[in-house]
């Protein structure tokens, strides 16, 4: 199997420097439109997709992203791995705006979104206890690290519903519950790519230590756009990178996050209905034939 990259971009990473033979191309989904058209190229002999979650020029909030469209289109173009760079805060001290993180678990507080591929129809349960993929979350550190960055890997992604920022109540209860980072766009984003059977890891950039510091009564929102501009050069270093570290050749991954849907259909398939099966021809084709 050839590798095929795909980046799902933040706030504060807007594109794919060096892509040869880049266009931006529109792909339809059954689940409505993508956040915008996705770049796609090739990178030292891997082919890369560029979608920024947001969509060009920041139009989408990140409750209105239509996810599933994102991660089915992105499947449907042949992304065998899919690297997402969010901007969060930090709630931890040692977690400074500028640093990069590797998350490894997520605490979905998340309730106004769709949140699976599967459903009425044809009913799927993946496994989620390791929501990451680690094969590609060391590739994205190693990465990071050679493009200069400071990097921790592993850490709780605390997802909130947005847009509004958390309150100090909040952030200090995230604190207790052993949560690292707060960001609005970890999930549904990464259920949805365990779903679609895709190699998933997520860049956190720390932007901001979030409400709970002392020294830190609020966030700034000029201050997180400029942090997100000093991140945004280590981003994209670290993204032309990333072909390097996977290559063009990939053999199944040793997580099994290639093979997510191997035992999770639920419906008998003389049950399933024929509507639904459609929807899912480019997220599910490999188990539902």
């Amino acid at each position: 199997m050839q590798t095929m990259i795909g980046v799902i971009g933040g706030s504060g990473l807007y594109q794919i420097d060096g892509l040869e033979g880049a266009s931006w191309v529109r792909v339809k989904t059954p689940w409505g439109k993508p956040s915008d058209e996705i770049l796609v190229g090739r990178l030292d002999g891997v082919a890369m997709a560029f979608l920024p979650r947001h969509g060009r020029g920041h139009v989408h909030s990140p409750t209105s992203v239509n996810y599933r469209a994102n991660i089915d289109a992105l499947k449907r173009l042949g992304c065998t791995d899919i690297i997402a760079v969010s901007a969060v805060g930090s709630l931890r001290e040692d977690f400074i705006p500028g640093d990069f993180v590797i998350v490894d678990q997520y605490i979905d507080r998340t309730f106004a979104r769709e949140k699976s591929f599967f459903g009425t129809g044809c009913v799927a349960h993946v496994g989620f206890a390791h929501p990451t993929c680690a094969r590609l979350g060391e590739a994205a550190a190693t990465a990071a690290r050679d493009s200069g960055a400071t990097v921790h890997v592993g850490a709780t992604y605390v997802a909130m519903e947005g847009p509004q920022f958390s309150t100090l109540a909040e952030s200090r209860l995230y604190r207790q519950w052993g949560a690292d980072l707060i960001g609005m766009t970890g999930m549904p984003e990464a259920k949805l790519a365990r779903e679609a059977e895709l190699c998933y890891a997520c860049i956190a950039m720390v932007t901001d230590y979030d409400c709970w510091h002392a020294d830190h009564g609020a966030v700034d929102v000029a201050q997180v756009v400029a942090t997100m501009g000093r991140n945004s050069v280590h981003a994209r270093s670290l993204i032309a990178r990333l072909p390097g570290r996977l290559g063009p050749d990939r053999a199944p991954c040793p997580h099994g996050c290639d093979r997510a849907l191997e035992h999770a259909i639920m419906t008998a398939p003389d049950r399933r209905d024929p509507e639904a099966l459609a929807r899912l021809d480019a997220v599910a084709g490999r188990v539902l034939g």
